[in-house]
């Protein structure tokens, strides 16, 4: 856990929010800024600030995010679609410099995103 990182906060526990899904190496919650009717933030619990301190050895970890943010949107009936983003970085619109897929769902999204 990197001392100051609200996401390190949120996945050990010190930071209560309502947890959609939890597992060994992930949480899920919903973000406190939605940008969608259905915006959920799939994190890991291990600190990687960016998609670039990615490993070979976190591919299985990417995975997992982006199967278990599949699950949810299934779950919560976004049945029609929905959007997967990871931001990297400042210029990327990174605000919160620990690595975590944005799940978002119930409306139409538009392209190009912004």
């Amino acid at each position: 856990m990197l001392d100051g990182c609200i996401f390190c906060k949120i996945s050990s526990g010190e930071i209560k929010v309502d947890m959609l899904y939890e597992d060994d190496s992930i949480v899920a919650f919903r973000d406190i800024d939605p940008q969608a009717p259905q915006h959920i933030l799939v994190i890991p619990k291990e600190h990687i600030p960016t998609l670039d301190d990615v490993s070979p050895e976190d591919a299985g970890l990417l995975g997992h995010m982006l199967l278990k943010a599949r699950d949810i949107a299934s779950k919560l009936g976004m049945d029609k679609g929905y959007r997967i983003v990871v931001n990297c970085n400042s210029d990327g619109g990174q605000e919160v410099f620990h690595i975590h897929v944005h799940l978002l769902g119930g409306r139409q999204m538009k392209w190009p995103p912004g």
